[in-house]
């Protein structure tokens, strides 16, 4: 249950962290190459993933950024971000 509430805490916290920053509320693949520094490539395929929030506009896949945190977070605290499936 602790590790639940610290859990929604860190998310609370970096979705506003970055909507302080971006000002933004969906986010597209070129956002998530700056947030997380990978590769345009490598964003399309974690895009491209079921579990992964997405959401399609004609052929243009956006997410949100509280989706997106909660998913990225999520994948990190149980050790399954980074990993391939």
């Amino acid at each position: 249950m602790e590790n639940q509430i610290n859990l929604d805490n860190i998310i609370s916290s970096e979705i506003k962290r970055l909507s302080d920053k971006y000002n933004k509320e969906y986010l597209d693949c070129a956002d998530i190459m700056l947030i997380t520094g990978l590769g345009r490539d490598n964003v399309r395929a974690m895009m491209s993933k079921p579990d992964f929030p997405k959401i399609c506009v004609g052929k243009r896949r956006i997410v949100s950024l509280a989706a997106f945190v909660s998913w990225q977070m999520t994948k990190e605290f149980r050790g399954e971000y980074g990993k391939k499936n």
